[in-house]
């Protein structure tokens, strides 16, 4: 791979990226670092990933990336002493993608990453499975439970509206 090509790759996949690593973390901070780290190990690399494969390159080291960091944030998880007492938030919801928004961020990490990768990145299960190191048939089986979770969290549009 070439600077230029490097360049290239920069220019067109930074968004992409970055959306997928904020859409599971939801922190901008820890999301820009990230993608930084990202590009940071492919210029790293630069001799050693093909101008073909850098999409799937970059999808790969931010995912397990964003991985290391989620198992790192769950050894360190610091209670807030302030919402040990809060009060249950309503049940009823005006807004379908506030719930869904909701219903996402509880998946566990790896749903959660195969979800915004099909549904939101619009992947094919070959390439998610490239993506993640995981095998093609455990890409469909998250996806799948991660589906159902949703529409069990989601419930009836009664619920909703």
């Amino acid at each position: 791979m070439t600077v230029g090509e490097y360049n290239k790759a920069v220019d067109a996949y930074a968004d992409s990226l970055y959306r997928f690593v904020l859409k599971n973390l939801r922190n901008n901070a820890m999301a820009e670092d990230i993608i930084q780290d990202t590009f940071e190990k492919l210029w790293m690399k630069l001799e050693e990933v093909s101008a073909l494969k850098v999409k799937s390159y970059l999808f790969t080291t931010a995912y397990h990336t964003m991985i290391d960091y989620i198992r790192k944030e769950k050894r360190n998880v610091i209670v807030d002493p302030a919402n040990l007492f809060e009060g249950s938030e309503a049940d009823h919801y005006s807004d379908l993608a506030e719930v869904l928004e909701r219903a996402v961020q509880n998946l566990p990490a790896d749903q959660k990453a195969v979800v915004m990768l099909r549904d939101y990145e619009g992947y094919s299960y070959k390439e998610i499975a490239e993506i993640t190191g995981l095998s093609e048939a455990q890409v469909k089986v998250y996806i799948y439970r991660a589906r159902v979770y949703l529409k069990a969290y989601i419930g009836t549009m009664e619920k909703v509206i």
